[in-house]
């Protein structure tokens, strides 16, 4: 553990991590069949803190065979209410948990500490609550209808809105616990049973919730959790026939490794992927507001994040003012520990991230990109990597074009004449997830909205997200969405009845 900010002595967090972690299977911590464990580490450190049972194909074999029980067993026999209150009971022992489930997602992940705290102590609970309401309300349709020359009245059709079944649910490293609470809220909201495989850089608090669910009545095999790695465990879950829906988040090039995989039998899949968003600020922007929330935009949680705003086209009237000013809180930023209250900025997940993230700023400065600020890695403990901002950049460069995943801003400036163009330029990737819209010009800015092709634009305000606000890519950035009434969509199924008499 990180000696300059260990955890308490005897704290929930620290007997957690000495544990023997196996799989949550069935409602039991099992072995893993083969024996097989990896290393789980502290990125703010690099130290090794835990170790985590590498499940493989039979693990998943039992997993789903166990969720598919539950399907057809106890979790079927549950009322819309009950599982609405199951939802709401696991929100409750997340804020019971919450010290615990903090601390675990910062030695999981590196995120800093006010970062962590509001996610776990606001935006879980509030995400279940949300969808603990919505089991009372799913319903189908009565729809007239004149089958086989029958009269009105003759024949009564109505749809029923069922659970797809047993969901494989794929989640990202880079925000583990809210990753697992988009893909289990929905799916148990729904009926449905769940098999997760977190992230094998991420665990630890996947392990944690399916505690909390059982605690929290969900039946035996409703939420089934099998760490392990994306090669083995994540492929035998996308390609598995007893699987009917894949939920995954993660990068493009996975993605379309699981649709593949997903052939077999045609399972559903929905997908949330990468992203390149821009964002957008014209000449009457508010640069008070502007300047933090487009640091906020491409710094929060280190740049990795699919939303994370990396491309910023600023008015060449505001262009310096914006640039200096994004690049003094770059500068200032704390970077540190994520225990450490002080810090402000996180480490990457990983050395090779880190190393990946470096090879964009290099191949950014051979273009001809001006680097501003930042773009090395300090000399210490953990995977850290400074905030980093390039100006004078061009559409075709590198950095510009690619998902850094890192704390890697580009910006670019055009002129009053320049609108299609600006909108040309943020259509340009492969991607289409988020972006956002600068301007006091509610005229411009709706304008610059329709343009945008993104399945989230916000104006004045960067990745707004909210439970009851749909969420997902265009393009290559993914199909289908979270979040909202929609998020509910993906796993559920209709059936067309008619009764003659």
């Amino acid at each position: 553990m990180n000696a300059a900010f260990p955890l308490t002595p005897g704290s929930a967090a620290q007997a957690f991590l000495a544990r023997a972690h196996g799989l949550f299977i069935g409602g039991r911590w099992v072995a893993p069949l083969a024996g097989k464990r990896f290393d789980v580490f502290d990125p703010g450190t690099g130290q090794k803190i835990a170790t985590a049972a590498a499940g493989e194909s039979a693990d998943i074999d039992a997993a789903v065979a166990a969720a598919r029980a539950a399907f057809t067993g106890p979790w079927a026999k549950f009322t819309a209410a009950e599982r609405g209150k199951v939802l709401w009971k696991i929100a409750d022992l997340v804020e019971q948990h919450a010290q615990e489930l903090t601390e675990l997602e910062i030695l999981d992940n590196g995120q800093p500490l006010a970062v962590a705290q509001y996610v776990v102590r606001h935006v879980v609970p509030d995400f279940f609550r949300y969808y603990a309401g919505w089991p009372t309300k799913i319903e189908g349709a009565t729809i007239p209808t004149a089958p086989q020359g029958r009269r009105p009245g003759e024949v009564l059709s109505f749809t029923l809105r069922e659970p797809i079944g047993v969901v494989g649910a794929i989640t990202p490293w880079n925000a583990p616990l809210p990753m697992l609470m988009v893909k289990l809220a929905p799916a148990l909201a729904t009926g449905c049973t769940l098999v997760l495989k977190p992230a094998e850089l991420t665990p630890l608090t996947a392990l944690r919730m399916a505690e909390l669910c059982a605690e929290a009545g969900a039946p035996e095999g409703v939420v089934n959790v099998v760490t392990g790695f994306g090669e083995t465990a994540g492929a035998a879950l996308s390609a598995h026939p007893g699987v009917d829906k894949i939920a995954f988040t993660g990068s493009t090039e996975v993605g379309r490794l699981i649709v593949k995989a997903a052939v077999g039998n045609l399972k559903k899949v929905s997908l949330e992927l990468g992203g390149k968003s821009p964002v957008i600020v014209f000449a009457d922007a508010v640069l008070e507001q502007v300047i933090p929330g487009a640091a906020r935009a491409c710094f929060f949680l280190q740049g990795q994040n699919c939303m994370a705003g990396t491309r910023l086209y600023v008015h060449e009237k505001i262009h310096d003012q914006v640039v200096n000013g994004v690049a003094a809180i770059a500068r200032t930023m704390q970077l540190g520990h994520g225990l450490d209250p002080a810090s402000q900025f996180g480490p990457l997940i990983s050395a090779e991230q880190r190393e990946r993230v470096r090879g964009y700023v290099e191949a950014g400065k051979r273009e001809g990109g001006e680097l501003v600020c930042g773009g090395g890695a300090p000399s210490r403990a953990g995977y850290f990597f400074e905030p980093t901002v390039f100006a004078r950049m061009r559409a075709d460069m590198t950095p510009v074009k690619s998902e850094i995943f890192g704390p890697v801003l580009c910006v670019q400036s055009f002129g009053d004449a320049d609108l299609d163009r600006v909108a040309a330029e943020a259509n340009s990737t492969i991607y289409g997830l988020s972006g956002s819209v600068w301007t006091r010009d509610i005229g411009l800015a709706m304008q610059m909205v329709r343009k945008i092709d993104s399945g989230q634009v916000s104006v004045n305000i960067h990745a707004a997200l909210d439970p009851a606000m749909p969420f997902g890519g265009n393009k290559q950035s993914g199909w289908g969405r979270e979040f909202g009434k929609e998020g509910l969509e993906p796993y559920l199924k209709t059936k067309g009845v008619s009764v003659a008499w």
